[in-house]
């Protein structure tokens, strides 16, 4: 049986790089992403055979620090996260005492890389979720002795406690929720209550300095409490999954500790103590998306500027809707959401843009833009507002920009200033398997299928309330707020 391995190297600067193997992308087969052929219900990644993990392909029999193949030095496979990962949106991230741990998402489920910067900090933990071997090879890695060396791990509760934490974390932030794909959103307050729960079950990793954003319990459950009520509700009517039940149980206990040890209390915690403290009644089931409907479904009518045809026509096609440009919840995720039409208008040049707006995006209050390239030229700014279901905007452009006999080549997309962090650089990236490379201007729209195609995979397995029993692959498996998206009444998609 394999078992899986990092490699632990210390860099110039004195961090600490603990590298689980390639990243997502390096083990694609037939073309897709790692993880993405996972079969029979699997879940995204499940499909790991003999327990193997991204990147483990050394087995048991090799001790642990052994050197790397080829006589290269342990490390030989670190990547450049933004290269052999792809966007952000493919790792799954998590601020810890003293360092930064990442998973990729569409690889098959396994221990984390990380960037330790503080080993005093991080010690208290390393050992918890990698084994002693590995916290040891940490705490050896100094100036005097900075070689790499390969490290088997230990299989540890806590690793697989972290890695749906972090995972939450990602579909809090990346969940590609699209009417026009029919991939419904995640219920806010459901997910945001299983973090809390999971954030308390982590404790470990964090040390209360303050400078950890995600060890958040208590705010997690102040802002989400409102949805105990009808966790407690669809927990004591008997889900129609034995382990959906234990699974809601066990979030509702690990909140209740929570609340308990932090001091928090209110009617709808106390209610949730005291409904624990009874035996919970045979009751009917339900759908539990009906406990969560959304106040004011659908779209919100706002004002906005409506594009009235007229003028001539020069061109029109689709923008590029990189997620990364703008926060959550304020545009479809859909490829295809942000279009363009550039007309004359006498001796006037414009542009207009309509975004599709994501279900939950607010009818005022975000200053979104487009940004249309026109030749490749400078950025030009287009102002867009929320109009029923779409974003609108339009701008007029420099004539000269539009005044040749070829056609224009113009790029648009959709952005919130302040936030934006740029587009997304290009180059070539390597989909794995023998499949040609993937061109720059493609690669985020390759890894956005893919996210796509995850998200997907799992509804289908939460619709069945599909649940693997594996150590690690468990890490992965639904959310309640996935279940609840899965089910009849979740999305009116």
């Amino acid at each position: 049986m394999a078992r899986a391995h990092v490699d632990v190297t210390r860099r110039e600067d004195g961090t600490i790089r603990i590298d689980a193997g390639a990243f997502a992308g390096s083990a694609a087969q037939d073309g897709a992403f790692a993880g993405s052929a996972a079969q029979d219900g699997a879940f995204a990644g499940s499909a790991a055979q003999d327990g193997a993990f991204a990147g483990s392909a050394v087995h048991d029999d090799e001790p642990a620090g052994y050197a790397a193949h080829n006589d290269e030095p342990a490390g030989y496979a670190v990547h450049d996260d933004e290269f052999a990962g792809g966007p952000d949106f493919t790792r799954a991230v998590l601020d810890v005492a003293g360092a930064v741990l990442t998973w990729p998402v569409l690889g098959v489920p396994g221990p984390p890389s990380a960037e330790v910067h503080d080993r005093g900090r991080a010690q208290q933990w390393l050992w918890a979720l990698y084994g002693e071997r590995v916290a040891t090879a940490v705490h050896d890695r100094t100036a005097a002795e900075p070689d790499g060396v390969r490290v088997a791990v230990d299989p540890t509760d806590l690793a697989g406690s972290a890695a749906r934490l972090a995972l939450g974390h990602w579909a809090a932030r990346w969940w590609p929720a699209s009417y026009q794909d029919g991939i419904p959103a995640l219920e806010p307050h459901v997910l945001g209550l299983e973090l809390a729960a999971l954030t308390h079950r982590c404790q470990q990793l964090f040390d209360g300095e303050g400078d950890q954003p995600d060890d958040c319990t208590a705010e997690l459950i102040e802002e989400h409490r409102d949805a105990l009520d009808p966790l407690v509700q669809w927990w004591r009517a008997a889900p129609q999954s034995a382990d959906t039940a234990r699974h809601l149980e066990s979030v509702l206990r690990l909140i209740d500790h929570a609340a308990d040890t932090l001091g928090l209390d209110g009617p709808a915690l106390r209610h949730l103590r005291s409904s624990l403290g009874r035996r919970r009644p045979a009751g009917v089931p339900l759908d539990p998306g009906s406990l969560f409907a959304r106040d004011g479904g659908g779209y919100a009518l706002a004002a906005g500027e409506q594009l009235v045809a007229g003028g001539r026509v020069i061109a029109r096609g689709s923008g590029t809707n990189d997620w990364r440009r703008y926060p959550p919840g304020l545009v479809d995720a859909a490829e295809d959401a942000v279009s363009w039409t550039a007309r004359a208008l006498g001796t006037r040049r414009r542009i207009e843009v309509e975004v599709v707006a994501h279900t939950a995006a607010p009818s005022a209050g975000a200053s979104l833009v487009a940004e249309a390239h026109v030749n490749g030229g400078r950025p030009n700014r287009v102002p867009l507002t929320r109009t029923d279901d779409r974003w609108t905007g339009r701008a007029d452009l420099d004539p000269g920009l539009l005044g040749g006999t070829e056609p224009p080549h113009i790029e648009v997309g959709v952005l919130l200033p302040g936030f934006d962090p740029g587009p997304f650089e290009r180059g070539f990236f390597d989909p794995g398997s023998g499949s040609d490379p993937v061109p720059g201007e493609d690669r985020g729209r390759v890894a956005r299928d893919a996210i796509r195609a995850l998200a997907r995979r799992r509804l289908n397995a939460a619709e069945r309330l599909t649940y693997d029993t594996s150590p690690y692959d468990v890490s992965w498996g639904p959310f309640l707020a996935e279940t609840v998206a899965a089910g009849p009444t979740g999305e009116d998609y």
